[in-house]
């Protein structure tokens, strides 16, 4: 599985979210170019947490969380 990770903070508070994906059908480049946009639509909803950073990479969890 690949997994896009951003770290958010909220007052001093940070958590990591995570998106898998499935690497037949989204590719370690496709995560890297399509992250960036993935990230801003997620800040638009969650306009009050500081995105500190996102990276892709290889997982080792199997189920898809969304």
């Amino acid at each position: 599985m690949l997994e896009l990770v951003s770290i958010a903070c909220l007052q001093g508070q940070c958590r990591e979210f995570s998106r898998l994906y499935d690497p037949v059908e989204v590719s370690l480049m496709t995560c890297m170019i399509a992250g960036q946009a993935e990230v801003a639509r997620w800040h638009q909803a969650h306009a009050d947490w500081h995105i500190k950073r996102w990276s892709c990479g290889v997982s080792s969890r199997q189920e898809v969380r969304l």
